[in-house]
């Protein structure tokens, strides 16, 4: 059956050689060649102001920039957020945007009086791809896989967003040009499944 598609470029970086962009590009062509619609979000072209208080995140207005992007966020069944690992997390334009799209009264609201609040996102997927220098396992084994964990249980999941799935690239800086195309076959694979 064919999926509604959000594939979230999260490289602040707006030069095409990046790899990341280019697993991105594959799981694109996959899931358009097997039938699901796609939309695509490249932070790097985006213009719009970071948060600085609570009161924003809570009651500030969207930025027109971004209305689109929060559009395309509750139109999607599957959500595809690539980015390479920097300083242990993701960069720090990408949580920018999240924390404007992820908000009250788009993503979840707030209880009030019997309401418990309400996940808005909820019954979407999601899948976050990571670059990074060192091993994945490396990741994963000694650094807890802390800073994929924090979005996905503290932002994804806190808006109903589940299951999360994960897929990392490490040793990026010394990968063989056939493991990157071995990879790039991967991503194209998932894009195909929807996954």
């Amino acid at each position: 059956m064919p999926r509604q598609i959000l594939v979230i470029i999260g490289h602040p970086d707006p030069d095409p050689a990046r790899f990341c962009r280019a697993l991105a590009s594959a799981y694109v062509e996959g899931a358009r060649t097997a039938g699901h619609e796609v939309r695509v979000i490249d932070i790097a072209s985006l213009d719009f102001p970071l948060l600085r208080s609570q009161a924003e995140f809570e009651a500030g207005p969207l930025p027109p920039s971004l209305a689109e992007a929060a559009e395309a966020v509750s139109w999607a069944s599957h959500i595809v957020i690539v980015f390479p690992l920097w300083l242990g997390t993701m960069p720090a334009l990408l949580k920018g945007f999240l924390e404007q799209v992820i908000r009250p009264g788009v993503a979840f609201t707030y209880p009030s009086g019997d309401d418990r609040g309400k996940m808005l996102l909820k019954g979407r997927s999601a899948r976050v791809v990571v670059t990074m220098g060192m091993p994945g396992l490396l990741y994963r084994v000694w650094f807890l896989n802390h800073g994929i964990a924090t979005l996905t249980r503290n932002i994804l999941r806190f808006v109903g967003i589940g299951p999360v799935r994960q897929t990392l690239f490490g040793m990026i800086k010394t990968t063989s040009d056939t493991k990157r195309r071995d990879w790039l076959d991967t991503m194209r694979k998932l894009g195909a499944r929807g996954l």
